[in-house]
């Protein structure tokens, strides 16, 4: 260990053990620090010291045997496991806690994004914007429609669409922006609303990562034409599997529903064959067991979100101090985020030229589950091969499917960087724990960095 590396091992030992004698162990001809038994304290785990966290982190989701199952079980019990009352029960507390008119389960959050977009009358010949930075999910629900998705590129800080780079991919086939709220993080909803109003477009919030998120005290999910949500497994209320459509409007959610049950008239009855099927439809019900679960997690949904939003906040304000670590920036107006994920930037040209994906060893060796994220979505082969298919060559000229030239109007070079070099992200379950716990992922980092040198040999 030459002498710049013992000066920082010795600094971030201070860190970890409160030592009061620092202005000693940091002198770079001192040499005590390193003679009391703490190589193990200052060695990466990757190379085979101690680890900075061995305790495991909460795991998710959390189901509580006593306090969530008889909800459940008497529903099985019953028998009723279509949709009913329960179902109900849920879209009305949902809408409420969303803060619109009404609220509509159906079967995934990717088939809100559809059902929503299809009954605002998005279709063929039709371009839909969305950001670049999001799941597959928000594309591939304007594929389904028939329309085209227009990629819009990202602001690094925010992670979100960049607004200011809207209004250039508007021409006059567009019909709707769909900001999408990644990571639990509200987008600029202010200048997209503005935007939309414009050039009279329609807004459709994929709010699938976001829920109990806020602007200026209203929920993302009320601010657009229409708001969709995910409580699939892994999402801040999780279901297993199911999503839901919110609006104040009452003839696109009547729409909606009638779509979801086969075309049904709105308000038909599971099992009713003599409504009188009005359009074409689809079966995208809830049982009622999935909106047990749903209203059971439902309970604990804005504790857990007030939790999330605190310790964010303060790994945040730790971890801006180490050069080479960015963390997200939240728009001024946002007053809570969901932190689905807790998003932060590497720069490897602070950490010795680390690689991220050798970064990302590092820490999880140290046991903190740090994640690269989204590959760049615009530049997979599911578009090209949605442009060749059967559907897509009957709606639309073969100038219109030129993939290159669709390429080439879809660059986003900051999301490339972003993608390829950048992002990095950290589950929500780990901001479940205590504000104590937010200093193992600060003192991983800062041990990461101080060592960044010896680690990026050793993985040669």
């Amino acid at each position: 260990m030459d002498q710049e590396q013992a000066f920082n091992a010795r600094r971030h030992f201070i860190k970890l053990t409160g030592l009061t004698t620092a202005g000693i162990l940091l002198s770079p001809s001192n040499t005590f620090s390193m003679n009391i038994g703490s190589d193990d304290a200052f060695k990466p785990a990757i190379l085979g010291g101690a680890p900075i966290r061995s305790k495991p982190w909460p795991e998710w989701p959390i189901w509580n045997v006593e306090t969530d199952e008889k909800l459940v079980v008497d529903n099985l019990r019953s028998g009723v496991w279509s949709r009913a009352a329960l179902v109900k029960e849920f879209e009305e507390k949902w809408a409420k806690e969303i803060g619109t008119k009404r609220s509509l389960s159906v079967v995934n959050g990717t088939n809100a994004l559809i059902v929503s977009l299809m009954q605002s009358n998005i279709g063929a010949g039709d371009e839909v914007i969305i950001p670049v930075y999001t799941f597959i999910a928000t594309a591939a629900a304007v594929l389904a429609t028939g329309a085209i998705p227009i990629f819009v590129d990202v602001d690094p800080e925010t992670f979100q669409i960049d607004p200011k780079k809207i209004e250039a991919k508007i021409t006059s086939k567009t019909k709707a922006i769909v900001p999408v709220h990644i990571l639990g993080m509200p987008a600029d909803m202010a200048s997209i609303m503005k935007i939309a109003k414009k050039h009279q477009l329609l807004v459709i919030e994929d709010a699938c990562q976001a829920h109990l998120a806020e602007i200026n005290h209203q929920r993302v999910g009320s601010f657009g034409d229409a708001g969709c949500f995910s409580f699939q497994n892994s999402k801040n209320l999780a279901i297993g599997e199911g999503g839901a459509i919110t609006s104040n409007n009452d003839a696109l959610m009547d729409r909606c529903y009638s779509y979801h049950n086969y075309g049904n008239p709105y308000g038909a009855m599971v099992g009713n064959v003599s409504a009188g099927t009005l359009i074409p439809g689809n079966k995208l019900r809830w049982t009622e067991y999935q909106a047990a679960i749903g209203l059971v997690q439902l309970k604990r949904l804005q504790a857990q979100t007030d939790k999330r939003h605190e310790n964010a906040t303060y790994l945040r304000s730790k971890i801006m101090s180490i050069p080479g670590i960015t963390p997200y920036r939240l728009y001024e107006n946002v007053t809570k985020a969901a932190f689905h994920l807790f998003a932060f930037r590497y720069n490897k040209n602070e950490f010795k030229g680390l690689s991220r994906p050798d970064f990302v060893k590092a820490m999880k060796a140290e046991g903190i589950p740090v994640m690269e994220g989204y590959a760049p979505l615009n530049k997979m082969p599911y578009l090209a091969n949605a442009f060749q298919s059967k559907n897509y060559r009957k709606m639309y000229t073969a100038k219109e499917l030129d993939i290159n030239v669709y390429n080439k109007r879809n660059e986003c070079p900051v999301n490339d960087k972003l993608c390829n070099e950048e992002a990095l992200w950290i589950f929500h379950s780990t901001l479940l724990t205590e504000k104590e716990d937010m200093n193992d992922i600060y003192n991983a980092l800062e041990k990461v960095h101080a060592n960044a040198e010896a680690i990026k040999k050793s993985i040669k």
